[in-house]
């Protein structure tokens, strides 16, 4: 007996339709949506300072030297298996040496669980993950403002999150005063996000004194602190210079985490590079905490990417290419500086009656401009300039081509 064949569009026995039905369109992401804008654009003059990476002069992504020289030596040379949960040991072990010290009294007493992360955002969701799961009732504090997605990764860990004052618009500066005033109300066991340097979006760091201070209000009332380190090297140049705060910390004697990202510093944003480190009491508390965090990431992604943790640990490892990284991390801080006192310089060229000093007193990636909502769309709408509302500029956007058209442009729209 024959039987005809279903419909090739019905719904077999027992099976129910509508599974996503209450499913709604993601909001846009709104750094992403600047480029998306940009890319639409087909105005020869239009420019994008939204991107939050690194840029030649000519606008154009860099792949620096000496990461290419460690391509070809580790060419052919590698395997594909997979890499233990914790990652490539020897890329923790420089990684922490870069962020501590080669001779930190943590790191030669084995003080410190290190684990390779999936670049910087992985090891701030493995930590806050950590934090939810030995820690569940404490809090994490974060700064006002700070990159939008440090509250996605704390919220989606169910860790309960506050915040506290840090920019202060009136001065395009630091709220120091506002900053230690909230801290200070904060519970004893709480935990306390803090960017080590070029802390984006303001690009507004403490001083060495201002750093010093905030560490001792953190042991006073037994607060935590986790950095977030994007930028090491990146900021000043010197990535001694820029892990100066951790330093601080260390040497009152905080126990501490720090989230590292190679992703700008050596350009390496495809790869997705990071390290997550925490100091502990003793070194078989580091041992207790190293194999949590592999439990922890087991379920999340079982293991980190092979390739981009070994261009790191050949560059770090090897003493002509780790000096050649220095001099091009140089470079392209070098360049950010100079794009700061070229926009600052264009502005005041033109007669404009606002400060604009806060320009070359930022550091970083970013400049936290003052611009307004409506003044950014009005740099959109008129002159096809693209970042994103909060007014905060990438300055490796900028370039010498394009600046003093940036400084037209903002000069018109606040006038």
């Amino acid at each position: 007996m024959s039987t005809a064949a279903a419909p090739a569009s019905s719904v077999p026995a027992g099976a129910r339709s509508g599974w996503w039905e209450a499913v709604q369109p993601a909001a846009r992401d709104p750094i992403l949506g600047v480029t998306e804008a940009f890319l639409a654009d087909s105005d020869p003059k239009k420019v994008n300072v939204g991107v939050g990476a690194y840029r030649n002069d000519e606008g154009k992504p860099v792949v620096l030297e000496c990461v290419r020289k460690a391509e070809q030596i580790i060419a052919g040379k590698q395997n594909m298996e997979y890499l233990p949960m914790g990652g490539l040991v020897k890329f923790n072990d420089l990684s922490v040496k870069l962020a501590y010290g080669d001779t930190a009294p943590v790191l030669e007493e084995k003080r410190v669980a290190a684990v390779q992360t999936l670049s910087g955002t992985g090891a701030c969701r493995l930590f806050a993950d950590f934090q939810k799961r030995f820690k569940p009732d404490s809090r994490i504090y974060i700064p006002v403002p700070t990159w939008a997605n440090h509250h996605n990764i704390w919220r989606d860990a169910r860790v309960e999150a506050h915040t506290f004052r840090y920019y202060k618009p009136s001065t395009r500066g630091l709220d120091f005063e506002g900053l230690m005033e909230d801290l200070k109300k904060a519970p004893e066991g709480s935990f306390v996000l803090l960017h080590a340097c070029a802390h984006n979006p303001t690009g507004v760091d403490p001083t060495a004194d201002q750093w010093k201070e905030m560490s001792q209000l953190f042991k006073s009332n037994g607060l935590f602190p986790f950095f977030d380190m994007a930028y090491q090297g990146f900021a000043s140049g010197d990535t001694v210079r820029d892990a100066q705060a951790i330093r601080i910390f260390m040497e009152d004697g905080h126990q501490l985490a720090c989230a590292q990202s190679f992703a700008k510093n050596m350009g390496l944003y495809g790869q997705r590079v990071g390290c997550l480190s925490v100091v502990c009491d003793n070194s078989q508390q580091a041992v207790n905490v190293k194999s949590q965090l592999q439990q922890i990431a087991r379920p999340m992604y079982s293991n980190p990417p092979l390739h981009g943790a070994q261009i790191v640990t050949t560059v770090l490892s090897d003493p002509e290419l780790k000096e050649q990284w220095y001099k091009e991390v140089k470079v392209m801080a070098d360049r950010i500086i100079g794009m700061r006192e070229a926009l600052k310089s264009n502005l005041e060229k033109l007669g404009s009656s606002l400060p604009w000093k806060h320009i070359t007193e930022q550091i970083g990636m970013f400049c936290y401009s003052g611009l307004t909502e409506d003044q950014v769309d009005r740099l959109t709408k008129e002159f096809h300039i693209y970042m994103t509302r909060n007014g905060r500029i990438s300055m490796a956007g900028v370039t010498t081509g394009n600046v003093e058209y940036l400084a037209n442009a903002i000069h018109e729209v606040t006038k």
